[in-house]
């Protein structure tokens, strides 16, 4: 059997059918609606949220059966330990040139000098109700909290750390029986991601309402006026995230042949509801997809994107050291070269423990304003009202960068099939619609239903190139 299955070539979809241009007159609906119509956009939140909950429903099952595929056919802790660590030192890498940017673009522009606020006027409220009293985690709590009660909580409370541990244990026990256990185990796993997958394709039916009723509440409540007031701090964070993408593009490129454009456009519907829902999980089950569609294997994919949700925060990390510094700006406070340095220290260890915090932001600022001493805590509840603002920017950019990371640690590994990467992001193939998928069978020979790798060759004068990592692939539709 060849390595690619040629198919006929997928009837053309009329352009209103299309995922990104249904997102995209639901966020233009909604800017419209938030703009025109503020008190009546203030009942749509629900639209939103509910989208988020959805997909939120599905992603604890789907992190767990995409590891324990992936898992199955690494069949090695030693190259699972590898691609952590290999993870954990580009994120960590990452993190601290996004944090460092920030801090530089802060001083160059200085965003919050002349506003001259007293910290005494401010009420500090809605800052305690946007906490609800949470806390940043110290180490230990930390890598305790990354031990769920029972798997069963671990599922429950949706703890993507806690689900990825119970997942590669399952995986790496899986893989020790491959050689006498009967393979119907893994056909049930591979089934029941089909079913999830399928479960996805039915949620992003509803991806344009989600969009335009999330984008008409954050118009409606924060739009004009917060623009206004803090003009100079929203044109410093979303520069700084230009930049940062830019040169993280360009490293990458240098490393895997990647060009982050054409990703960008292959999954332009993804970063699109990213953006008009405010919320990088929103799209995490069709990226995972999409990713290993576009060459990355399985098992780094499913390591390296759950992890990153929660230490590779590039986004988080521009907004947070840029909007210390504009704090201290705001009240007229000058911090010195060692209390920067001191803010970037301890926004790279706070910011790993952000993921799942209630305003987690605000919490990390708050602790970082009290470590410092520089300036009253108090004077972090002056972003109350340019927080939701930055949104977009930090999910584009965090979503990126968890992307990206995934092509470095697969190269690094060897997992990147380089000339399936190419021809998905040139066209050349057209993947599956990420909801909807066909069995095929793995590299190397292993029969199982792989509900994540079918693309279709679109025809094309010269054919893709046949390798012994290039997995079969059946027709479908983006």
């Amino acid at each position: 059997m060849s390595d690619v299955a040629t198919a006929t070539k997928p009837k053309k979809q009329p352009w209103y059918r299309s995922l990104f241009v249904q997102v995209l007159m639901g966020i233009a609906l909604g800017i419209a609606t938030g703009v025109f119509f503020p008190t009546f956009s203030h009942h749509l939140g629900p639209l939103g949220e509910g989208f988020i909950k959805l997909i939120k429903m599905i992603v604890a099952p789907l992190i767990f059966l995409v590891i324990v595929t992936g898992i199955a056919k690494v069949g090695s802790m030693k190259a699972l330990g590898s691609i952590g660590v290999k993870a954990l030192l580009w994120f960590t890498a990452g993190t601290t040139c996004a944090l460092a940017l920030g801090l530089l673009i802060a001083n160059v522009v200085h965003p919050g000098s002349g506003l001259n606020v007293d910290p005494a006027t401010l009420d500090t409220t809605a800052l305690d109700q946007k906490t609800q009293g949470g806390h940043l985690p110290g180490g230990v709590e930390f890598v305790m909290n990354i031990i769920p009660t029972s798997v069963f909580d671990a599922f429950a409370q949706n703890n993507l750390l806690q689900v990825l541990l119970f997942a590669i244990l399952f995986g790496v026990a899986l893989a020790s029986f491959s050689e006498s256990a009967p393979p119907i185990l893994m056909d049930v796993i591979d089934q029941a991601l089909h079913v999830i997958f399928r479960i996805v394709g039915y949620i992003m039916y509803l991806a344009p309402l989600g969009a335009f009723g999330a984008m008409a509440f954050t118009v409606g409540n924060y739009g004009a006026g917060s623009l206004k007031s803090f003009g100079m701090l929203i044109l410093a964070c979303y520069g700084a995230a230009i930049i940062f993408i830019v040169v993280l593009s360009l490293v990458v490129w240098a490393i895997t042949g990647l060009n982050a454009w054409k990703f960008i456009k292959y999954c332009r519907e993804e970063f699109m509801l990213a953006l008009g829902t405010g919320s990088s999980e929103a799209v995490m089950p069709r990226i995972i997809k999409k990713l290993d569609n576009a060459g990355c294997d399985r098992a780094v994919v499913g390591l390296v994107i759950p992890t990153g949700y929660s230490f590779n925060l590039d986004g988080a990390a521009i907004y947070l050291s840029l909007a210390m510094i504009f704090l201290a700006q705001a009240v007229g406070v000058d911090l010195g070269f060692g209390q920067q340095l001191a803010i970037m220290g301890i926004l790279i260890l706070s910011s790993k423990g952000m993921a799942g915090v209630p305003g987690s932001a605000f919490v990390a600022l708050s602790a970082t304003a009290a470590a410092i001493g520089a300036f009253p805590v108090a004077a972090v509840a002056l972003l109350l009202g340019a927080d939701r603002l930055m949104d977009s920017m930090r999910v584009f950019t965090n979503l990126l960068g968890n992307c990206l990371a995934t092509f470095v640690v697969a190269n690094w590994e060897g997992l990147l099939d380089k000339d399936k990467m190419r021809a998905v992001l040139d066209g050349k193939i057209t993947p599956d619609d990420p909801d909807d998928v066909a069995a095929h069978p793995h590299p190397g020979g292993e029969q199982h239903g792989d509900a994540m790798d079918s693309v279709a060759i679109k025809p094309a004068p010269a054919a893709l190139p046949t390798t012994s990592t290039t997995e079969q692939v059946a027709s479908q539709n983006v």
